[in-house]
């Protein structure tokens, strides 16, 4: 077996520094239903990956997995390996208030709490103790809707209602709740297929700001928006990961030919 060149070395040292969540091996059962088959993926923070495939093909399934929505499901069982910079997320002594801190979900339909522009924000600091004083909040919220690309719209109004914004403002506004805290990792469950074009133009700006920052994981049946916003996309049908690879790589040149078949839209 060769030996690794420096560039390789620091290629694969880098991959390693930037995986943020390491899915190995993951099967979800809803009662006798095996909903996700053995699937292993790696989320890193350089990244937007996106899950693309068919309804029902458990994209959702396994994002729900990622910060332990599941455990709401009675029927659901979990089994495999998740981890949070190495550390098991299914182990018995995680907190999974904390989990959800760190690991934020945006869902496919807004829905701002029935509180202010500025309660919706605060919330989270509020109850996890991320603000000392009044002011440290005032700052994270304001921090928080700038990085949203909010701020200069609602600023004058932080005591209105948040449900009383645009579609596409009460997404963002729910995208600056799920920052507020400080993650590490944002999922995306659709977040734009309840918006118009110009509110889905200025979401999909956002997740390219927001990439860098945060390892970011977006299910979403548009292929023309998973080529635009991901760098790595991960093909799935009926349960099963077909093929995960570059953006790039999977739109122009599919290894798999259920993949090829899936973009060009022989099925779906």
């Amino acid at each position: 077996m060769n030996a690794l060149n420096p560039t390789e070395v620091k290629n694969m040292l880098d991959l390693e520094k930037n995986t943020k969540m390491t899915v190995e091996g993951l099967n979800v059962f809803y009662g006798d239903t095996h909903a996700v088959k053995d699937v292993s993926l790696n989320l890193r923070k350089d990244e937007v990956t996106a899950l693309i495939g068919p309804s029902g093909c458990g994209k959702s399934t396994f994002l729900r997995c990622l910060n332990r929505m599941n455990d709401t499901v009675d029927s659901c069982r979990v089994e495999g390996m998740i981890k949070l910079d190495g550390q098991n997320i299914y182990d018995k002594n995680i907190d999974v208030v904390q989990l959800r801190a760190r690991v934020g979900m945006v869902f496919q339909k807004p829905n701002p709490f029935p509180k202010s522009i500025y309660d919706n924000v605060a919330y989270g600091p509020r109850i996890h103790g991320l603000a000392e004083t009044s002011a440290d909040l005032d700052e994270i919220v304001a921090t928080s809707l700038e990085k949203a690309g909010l701020w200069v719209e609602v600023k004058d109004r932080l005591e209105s209602s948040g449900t009383s914004l645009s579609g596409g403002q009460q997404q963002r506004l729910c995208i600056a709740r799920a920052i507020a805290v400080s993650p590490e990792v944002i999922l995306m469950d659709e977040p734009c297929s309840a918006l118009d074009p110009i509110a889905t133009a200025k979401v999909e700006q956002l997740i390219e700001t927001l990439r860098g920052k945060y390892a970011i994981a977006i299910v979403t049946h548009s292929m023309q928006q998973a080529a635009r916003i991901s760098q790595k996309t991960a093909f799935f049908h009926m349960g099963t990961l077909i093929e995960q690879g570059e953006t790039s790589a999977i739109f122009t040149a599919p290894a798999e030919e259920k993949t090829r078949d899936y973009i060009t839209g022989r099925f779906g």
